[in-house]
């Protein structure tokens, strides 16, 4: 099984970074109001970066160091 670790670019221009094993499914549930409390309100939502990993471990902690980056540094990543 895979994991991954996504960057969503919000209606409101934030960014929201997250963890699954699904893409598309975790996308559809941000989009329609399900997903992180974050993203409700700030819909819809644009799917920006995905990276892929073999472990939930390694996803969850890059999921972490992206969560800690600045602004300018994820608009970086996802360009």
């Amino acid at each position: 099984m895979s994991h991954y670790v996504y960057v969503l670019e919000c209606a409101d221009g934030t960014y929201y970074t997250g963890y699954t094993t699904d893409v598309e499914r975790r996308v559809a549930e941000h989009d329609a109001g399900d997903g992180a409390k974050y993203t409700r309100g700030r819909t819809p939502v644009t799917l920006r970066h995905v990276e892929e990993y073999d472990t939930k471990s390694a996803a969850m902690s890059r999921e972490y160091e992206i969560k800690q980056l600045s602004r300018r540094r994820k608009e970086r990543l996802v360009e």
